[in-house]
């Protein structure tokens, strides 16, 4: 029954389907375990308004503390050691935080939050960007374009599980219980990674790349980045979807915070807002992802992101109403994760093995991060200086449309790095 799914939903081949099938169900593990914990971060941000351009900075100097860490770990062991051990690692964080919070006095409460917020944000982004980074590793740039939508398939069905369950235990459980429900499918994504890892991605052979340490050192994925225009100009485009991303944010905060008091109702609230943009997301990934990809190509499929954004906040800036914000946010997340995110992972299908981990560790986390930490600073300069929720939307509509060029280009870059290649044939699930 799978296998027939699996070729009526994608252009695969017989031998694709079952590390497909095992990537699909890494990808939903993980998302699973994220959404659980996805508006419990949220929460936090809502309730702790006023201190969130600091959280982001102590996330930003964590993610330069984290980065060199997992670039180290990468040159130490092969993928088949420390994929699976990030999953581990958080594993025991979580119960680590789930033991301080029923140990400690409630007087604790908010600094245990905002620690826990700032773990939140690394591992949101950490844990997505070893799985993507995986995924590039085991499939070559041809078989990227045609599975990559459906692989995130499975991360959104993940993530549309993790809001549903959230939604509907956030007010059930006992306190903290959700951090110990995020564990059981973090040690699912553990096993899912390491019997892609041996049964299709090179099983235990010393003389694969693959079952080698990454070359380089700790610091050597920051110094790919800088010395290719490509990576940078991938690092513009997530600094300019950060920015985006940061205005939709702080406003998000801003008007739930106003419009609803009850601390369990926000968190319900936001679970209601990721199960819409998911379950938008997959019918995107379905019926939409490859197909796209297939007729635009990767330059335009990047850019519809940018264009409908730069529309959103157009309509934002004219009508900056919750209910607007919310139609808004579920657009920008469905087509963020369901168009732009498979096409962005095809950019570094064309890259070296240490670029495909250590540089897009760095670019995803760091970056990203950074991205964050700059964008939050400049919404709340803009707000000290008298602007209004319209106006700052507005403002930021110009820069989406600079994103959208960007797009165009990388696209391009993309295209001729995949031709210059086109004499390497495609060698299955591991190039």
């Amino acid at each position: 029954m799978l296998r027939r799914l699996i070729l009526k939903s994608v252009s695969a081949r017989e031998d694709e389907i079952a590390p497909l099938a095992w990537a699909t169900a890494y990808g939903f593990c993980i998302l699973l375990s994220y959404y659980v914990l996805r508006a419990v971060r949220d929460e936090i941000s809502a309730a702790d308004r006023g201190n969130l351009q600091y959280l982001w900075t102590a996330v930003f100097l964590a993610m330069l503390i984290v980065v060199p860490l997992y670039s180290w770990a990468g040159s130490r062991w092969s993928r088949g050691v420390f994929v699976p051990l990030v999953s581990r690692f958080f594993i025991v964080n979580l119960l680590l935080f789930y033991a301080v919070l029923a140990l400690l006095p409630a007087s604790a409460r908010p600094w245990i939050d905002r620690v826990f917020y700032v773990w939140a944000s690394v591992f949101a982004l950490f844990a997505v960007t070893v799985f993507w980074g995986f995924m590039v590793d085991c499939f070559s740039n041809a078989q990227s374009k045609r599975l990559f939508g459906f692989i995130a398939v499975g991360s959104s069905l993940g993530a549309i599980l993790g809001s549903a369950l959230t939604a509907a235990l956030a007010q059930k459980l006992p306190p903290f219980s959700l951090l110990l429900v995020a564990c059981l499918p973090l040690e699912m994504a553990r096993y899912c990674a390491r019997v892609l890892h041996r049964r299709f991605g090179g099983g235990t052979d010393p003389a694969r790349a693959e079952n080698r340490p990454l070359a380089g050192n700790a610091w050597s994925g920051m110094a790919i980045v800088f010395r290719s225009p490509y990576l940078m100009g991938i690092a513009g485009f997530i600094l300019l979807m950060t920015y985006c991303s940061t205005v939709l944010y702080f406003v998000q905060a801003d008007l739930v915070r106003a419009a609803i008091s009850d601390r369990a109702a926000r968190t319900a609230l936001f679970a209601r807002i990721d199960l819409w943009s998911n379950a938008c997301t997959i019918l995107i990934q379905v019926w939409l992802a490859a197909r796209v990809i297939r007729w635009l190509g990767v330059g335009a499929t990047l850019a519809a992101l940018p264009v409908v954004t730069a529309a959103g906040f157009l309509w934002l800036g004219t009508t900056p109403q919750l209910s607007v914000l919310i139609a808004l946010q579920v657009a920008y997340r469905a087509l963020r994760y369901g168009l732009a995110k498979p096409t962005r992972e095809v950019l570094f299908t064309v890259l070296g093995r240490e670029e495909k981990y250590k540089s897009k560790a760095f670019l995803d986390a760091a970056t990203y991060r950074g991205g964050d930490l700059a964008s939050g600073w400049i919404f709340t300069g803009l707000k000290a200086l008298g602007l209004s929720i319209g106006a700052i939307a507005l403002a930021a509509a110009p820069l989406a449309v600079l994103w959208a060029l960007l797009a165009l280009w990388l696209g391009r870059r993309q295209d001729r790095a995949a031709r210059a290649e086109i004499a390497t044939p495609e060698t299955g699930a591991q190039t």
